[in-house]
C-alpha cells in the first residue's frame, strides 16, 4: 500500500478530541487548574520572563494554571518510582542502592514551545522539598555536525530523525539510567547553527532528567527477528507532548523567524544573519519556504504521529497558552 494511501490528511492529523476509545482523559485548563491543591508558587514573575522563549507569553498566571498542576502530578510519579524501586530491591534480594534518574521526554514540534515548557518544569522541580537535582538536556547537542550533514546531502533534513547521532543518544540515557556520573551531552550553538566540536556539559547523577527535543518519542521500524533494540523513549519514565494546531504553528513559527531578524540574526556571526538584511517580503517568503518545504514535512511525518505515546498532552490555544490537558489513563 502506498504511503499516500495510509497517511491520513492535515485535518484528520490535527483532529484530537476527546471519545469512548480514548486511552486519555481530558480536561481544560481551568479545571485542570484545580488539581493544584496547596503546591506553592515558588517562581517570580521575574524569573518566569527570564525562562520563557521568545515570542511564547508564558506568564505568573499560566504557572498557575498549568505547570503547578503539572508539578504535583510529577512528584507522585517520582515518589511512586521510589516506592517501586524499593520493592523490586526486597522482591531480588539486593543490597541497598541508590535510585537511577527520574527521566522526563518533552516532545513537540518547532515554535511550539517546548523549550520554556522545559525550563518552568526545571525550575519548580528544582523546589520540591528536599531539593532534588534537576538537569536538563536538549537534543540539539545530538544533531550530525554540519559538515557531516552536508555531506549526506541531509542539510534540509536537519531536525528529521536521520539528523541525529541516534546511537550517541541512547549510550548518553543508558548512562545516566545506569547512574553513571559525570555523562557528557555534546553542546549546540542556535548562533552558529552547528554543534560545538569538542564542547560538553557534564551530568553527575542528578534526581531528574529532563529530555527535550522534537523528536524523542520518535519510534523506528521493528527488526524482524525480534532483537531488542532500544527507542529513546524506553528511557523515559513520563513524557509530555506540546501540541497545538497546524496552521498555529505556522504562524507562531514565521513570526519568530521574522522576530529574530531583528534580534539574534543581526549578529554577525550568525549562521542566519543573511537573512536580516534582505527585505521583510523576501524574508517573508524564506520563512513561508522553510515551513513548508521542510518543518511541515517534518511535523507530519515524524512529530505529530509520536504524540499518541505520551504520558500528558498540552494542547495550545491561538494565545501560545494552554487550552487543554490530556492525561493518560492508568
Amino acid at each position: 500500500m502506498s504511503k499516500a494511501a495510509t497517511t491520513p490528511p492535515a485535518e484528520e492529523l490535527n483532529h484530537f478530541e476527546p471519545s469512548d476509545y480514548s486511552p486519555y482523559r481530558f480536561f481544560t485548563a481551568e479545571r485542570w487548574a484545580e488539581f493544584r491543591a496547596d503546591t506553592p508558587l515558588t517562581l517570580t514573575e521575574d524569573e518566569v520572563s527570564r525562562l520563557r522563549s521568545l515570542n511564547d507569553p508564558v506568564d505568573l498566571d499560566e504557572v498557575r494554571r498549568i505547570y503547578l498542576s503539572l508539578s504535583r502530578l510529577l512528584y507522585a510519579h517520582v515518589e511512586a518510582s521510589r516506592l517501586l524501586f524499593d520493592q523490586r530491591q526486597q522482591f531480588l534480594s539486593l543490597p541497598e542502592a541508590t535510585k537511577t534518574p527520574f527521566i522526563i521526554g518533552i516532545a513537540g514540534s518547532v515554535a511550539v514551545g517546548k523549550s520554556t515548557t522545559a525550563r518552568v518544569l526545571k525550575e519548580l522541580l528544582t523546589r520540591w522539598s528536599g531539593k532534588p537535582k534537576v538537569d536538563l538536556v536538549t537534543t540539539d547537542g545530538f544533531l550530525h555536525p554540519n559538515a557531516y550533514l552536508r555531506s549526506q546531502n541531509l542539510m534540509d533534513k536537519k531536525g528529521f530523525p536521520e539528523s541525529y547521532d541516534v546511537g550517541a543518544v541512547l549510550k548518553f540515557l543508558s548512562d545516566i539510567k545506569a547512574g553513571r556520573p559525570n555523562v557528557k551531552a555534546p553542546c549546540y550553538s542556535h548562533l552558529t547553527y552547528d554543534v560545538i566540536p569538542d564542547e560538553y556539559v557534564e551530568i553527575d547523577r542528578p534526581d531528574i532528567l529532563i529530555f527535550e527535543g522534537i523528536n524523542v518519542l520518535q519510534v523506528r521500524d521493528l527488526p524482524e527477528d525480534g532483537k531488542i533494540i532500544p527507542f529513546v523513549s524506553d528511557f523515559f519514565d513520563f513524557s509530555i507532548y506540546i501540541d497545538a494546531a497546524e496552521e498555529l504553528i505556522h504562524q507562531w513559527y514565521v513570526a519568530r523567524f521574522m522576530r529574530l531578524r531583528e534580534t539574534a540574526f543581526k549578529n554577525t556571526e550568525s549562521f542566519f544573519h543573511r537573512y536580516s538584511t534582505i527585505s521583510d517580503d523576501a524574508a517573508m517568503a524564506i520563512a513561508q519556504g522553510l515551513w513548508k518545504n521542510i518543518n511541515l514535512i517534518n511535523l507530519h511525518d515524524n512529530i505529530l504521529p509520536t504524540r499518541p505515546r505520551a504520558n500528558l498532552i498540552l494542547r495550545k490555544g491561538p494565545d501560545h497558552l494552554i487550552e487543554q490537558v490530556a492525561l493518560r489513563k492508568l
